[in-house]
């Protein structure tokens, strides 16, 4: 499918490895120019080759930092001729148990995984709306739908942004001038934040490190983790042409774990 999107401009964050990663590099295969943004410049630099390699005809612009900082934010949105496209992404904060958790704990977490989307997010859709085209996928994940209970700092967060983006994605003046706003949300992807989560079970249980790993394979319908290949395939759909019909989603892609209806 051609998704008429060549020759536009994302931002994606966090962007050298994993998802967003992913993202980065099925946007780029569809010729879309890209910023992409992490906190190591080194593994960042060697990222933005790779996307160069993988597609000549692009631009390729990089900015280090902690996109939760409005520094770096700055930096990350003037590197971009123009915003066309923007993937919010971010770490998770640690596990744990909340009575353990301090404010700072708490307020960390929803600056970097609520508040700082909303602020990229705020910088971008009015003159995506003034264009008559945007899309912004926010990378959130699973638990948002299906809480975990050691991820309460990333439930709390995460959830936090999913109701704030079901409103705005409403808002006429962006639905109306073709601009969606969704979000994914990935279940079991073979990224190193699974597999270190992984190592830690493997650790604190005194398990191999590849029973953890089958036992977490075996609990998905699927049989298999899924690959940062395919879920940027999927997001380079959601910020296709063809998707324009679509906002204000939460789409869960795990495999069939979530045992629900709805």
């Amino acid at each position: 499918m051609e998704l008429a999107i060549a020759g536009r401009w994302a931002l994606v964050c966090a962007a050298s490895k994993g998802l967003g990663k992913g993202c980065a590099e099925a946007l780029v295969a569809e010729g879309v120019n890209v910023v992409i943004n992490a906190r190591s410049s080194a593994l960042l630099e060697e990222t933005a080759e790779h996307l160069r390699n993988l597609n000549p005809a692009v631009s390729v612009h990089t900015v280090a930092g902690d996109i939760s900082l409005a520094e770096t934010r700055q930096a990350a949105l003037a590197a971009c001729p123009q915003i066309d496209i923007l993937i919010t992404n971010a770490g998770g904060p640690p596990p744990g148990d909340f009575r353990d958790w301090s404010r700072e704990d708490w307020m960390e977490a929803v600056n970097v995984n609520m508040v700082t989307p909303i602020e990229l997010i705020k910088a971008t859709v009015d003159d995506m709306a003034a264009r008559g085209f945007g899309r912004v996928i926010n990378i959130t994940s699973a638990a948002v739908k299906a809480p975990i209970d050691i991820l309460g700092l990333s439930n709390g967060a995460r959830s936090g942004l999913t109701g704030f983006i079901a409103g705005l994605a409403r808002q006429p003046q962006l639905a109306g001038r073709n601009v969606t706003i969704n979000n994914l949300l990935p279940g079991s992807f073979d990224t190193d934040r699974l597999k270190n989560t992984q190592q830690q079970v493997a650790q604190s249980t005194e398990q191999s490190y590849e029973d953890v790993r089958d036992a977490f394979r075996l609990k998905v319908p699927a049989q298999r983790f899924g690959t940062a290949e395919e879920f940027g395939a999927f997001c380079a759909f959601l910020c296709s042409a063809q998707a324009g019909y679509m906002t204000g989603q939460n789409i869960l892609l795990d495999g069939g774990n979530y045992p629900g209806t709805y």
